[in-house]
């Protein structure tokens, strides 16, 4: 069989919404969902390893972190849901096939993100408790595992997506008697450990901005030695994240796109969007420089918002780059559309809904620390 013909068959109902839509919801979500969710994937770890190697300060910074850590998780797991539905539906002549192929560390995740989600809340109660025993610590660094693992089988499911030309081989490999195994990685694409790498790097830059936000906004009662030293470590964390992302992202551009995705990401428009796609992260690198000795609200909101903006511009990029891979099998925008009002509705009021509370929240947080600094001066 060849590749066209192992795509799934196309859907006789069509898809219940504009490309358009689908596809701008897909980009949405998961700038939404890669905030918070960059976060644990590398906030995690750094907090463990400055709570275990770093100092006082540190350790303040780290705890603040992990304190939040359970309801980041609870944001990133639900906003998550809305790239993934709008994937299953504009894409889903490759993304069951590639989910298929590796079925079992993809049914994984479920179990994987409830322990590392109860390992995050057992290592917070030891926080608060001020006895933070081994079995705490324990289950803080089995959750950062597990929270890594989670991504690479992730950035597995979405490159083997693209991979169609490797679908035979992995199938010859792991089949029996015809039948899929489930038990297939893409670790033979060489796409995936850069963009793999890559997200890790630009999830370092979140944690980093997150920081200084934090410090601006939220930390009123830790006093200014702990916002200047904020403002430091921020800059060595984010100038790392940012030489990651560089350098994996050269690695993934120049390395292992082929020549067709490269011509077309390199001319016309697209040209301008690929160089402000691999300069964005150091935009945020930028306000961070200007608060290593304090940091300030109206540089810290600056750094957050260049940080979602990078999010957001690196997530148009790989939309593009995903949909040029897949224009020599499948042409995800000419699938016939027969829109299912009732469901884009509800899900628009409840999006709107669910952003709203999101803003109320954030507002009653800054408006608890104001009233904090008022009964501390």
């Amino acid at each position: 069989m060849g590749p066209h013909e192992l795509t799934a068959p196309a859907n006789p109902l069509g898809y219940p919404a504009p490309y358009w839509f689908l596809v701008f919801f897909k980009v949405l979500g998961f700038t939404l969902h890669a905030l918070p969710m960059s976060l644990w994937y590398a906030g995690i770890f750094l907090a463990l390893f400055a709570y275990w190697l770093g100092g006082p300060l540190a350790k303040v910074w780290s705890r603040r972190l992990m304190e939040r850590m359970p309801i980041i998780v609870a944001l990133g797991i639900n906003f998550g849901i809305i790239p993934l539905l709008f994937i299953q539906t504009a894409y889903y002549k490759v993304f069951y096939p590639a989910t298929i192929l590796m079925a079992w560390p993809w049914f994984a995740i479920i179990p994987m993100l409830t322990l590392a989600y109860y390992g995050v809340y057992l290592y917070v109660v030891g926080l608060r408790s001020e006895n933070l025993r081994a079995w705490h610590k324990a289950a803080g660094w089995v959750s950062a595992v597990l929270f890594t693992v989670m991504g690479f089988f992730f950035a597995n499911a979405f490159s083997l997506m693209v991979n169609v030309s490797g679908w035979g081989e992995l199938w010859r490999k792991t089949n029996l008697a015809g039948a899929a195994l489930g038990t297939a990685l893409n670790t033979g694409d060489p796409t995936l450990w850069p963009r793999w790498l890559m997200m890790i790097g630009l999830a370092i830059c979140t944690v980093s901005a997150y920081t200084v936000f934090d410090a601006a906004f939220w930390a009123s009662r830790e006093g200014d030695e702990y916002k200047r030293w904020a403002g430091g470590f921020a800059l060595k964390v984010h100038t790392v994240g940012l030489l990651w992302f560089a350098s994996m992202g050269s690695w993934y551009v120049f390395g292992t796109w082929p020549a067709d995705v490269r011509e077309s990401m390199f001319s016309g428009a697209k040209l301008l969007l690929t160089a402000v796609t691999a300069i964005s992260p150091g935009i945020p690198w930028f306000f961070i420089l200007l608060q290593r000795r304090g940091v300030t609200r109206a540089l810290a909101a600056a750094a957050e918002a260049g940080q979602f903006a990078a999010i957001a511009v690196n997530a148009v990029s790989r939309q593009l780059v995903q949909n040029i891979h897949l224009s020599l099998f499948v042409d995800v925008a000419a699938e016939p559309v027969r829109v299912q009002w009732s469901p884009i509705v509800v899900f628009l009021v409840m999006f709107a809904v669910g952003v709203a509370i999101l803003v109320w929240i954030a507002l009653k947080l800054v408006e608890a620390e104001r009233r904090s600094q008022a009964r501390a001066t």
